[in-house]
């Protein structure tokens, strides 16, 4: 079972989706596949595909789902892939989502993934939700210290809305910001979420 917070965070994203008439979505790092399985059990998705370069990870969505890897007409699919490569199966969704992704990824290397998902793949909508640091002293944390091993950063949210409003500027996008979770005075909430959107101009050229 996902912690309330996380329950949270899968609760916003399918909302965000939903409200926006989304049909298509990529989930870029999808683990084991539990946003993949909310969105499956909603048929207004008409394509839902998920990635990671995690083969045990992919393996156990498989499981979970019930995948043939076999069979690519299915509505839902996973397969290994990066998202800070430029790839043509990435191309053609309405939505991509970030499910606590970016704090993975080596700082050096989020030029490669801002190339690869919102300068060639171009969704209309991209989701993105981290940590918020400064939320840390709520959660019991020490200075300095992460909430998970594998990540390389947490921002706070004034350097999360720099790095945001940067790819926006750059990729042609239109960015808001929410809070997930609940809200400490002058610390914000646990997670943090970003909005990208393409301009209005560019959706209509790229229709």
């Amino acid at each position: 079972m996902p912690s309330p917070l996380h329950e949270e965070r899968l609760q916003t994203i399918l909302s965000q989706l939903r409200c926006d008439g989304v049909r298509s979505v990529q989930d870029l790092g999808c683990g084991t596949g539990e946003l993949l399985m909310r969105l499956r059990e909603e048929p207004r998705f008409e394509k839902v595909v998920g990635i990671d370069i995690d083969e045990k990870a992919l393996q156990a969505a498989r499981r979970t789902l019930g995948l043939d890897p076999l069979d690519q007409s299915a509505r839902v699919r996973v397969h290994r892939a990066s998202f800070e490569e430029t790839d043509r199966r990435l191309k053609g969704f309405d939505a991509a989502v970030m499910l606590e992704t970016i704090e993975h990824i080596e700082p050096g290397r989020l030029s490669r993934v801002e190339g690869a998902v919102f300068g060639h793949a171009r969704p209309h909508l991209v989701l993105v939700t981290t940590p918020n640091a400064e939320y840390n002293p709520v959660h019991g944390m020490a200075p300095g210290e992460k909430r998970h091993p594998g990540h390389y950063f947490e921002w706070d949210r004034a350097k999360f809305r720099h790095w945001a409003y940067g790819v926006a500027e750059r990729q042609g996008y239109q960015v808001r910001f929410f809070d997930i979770g609940p809200v400490y005075p002058g610390l914000g909430s646990s997670t943090q979420m970003a909005r990208f959107q393409l301009a209005e101009a560019q959706l209509g050229q790229s229709a």
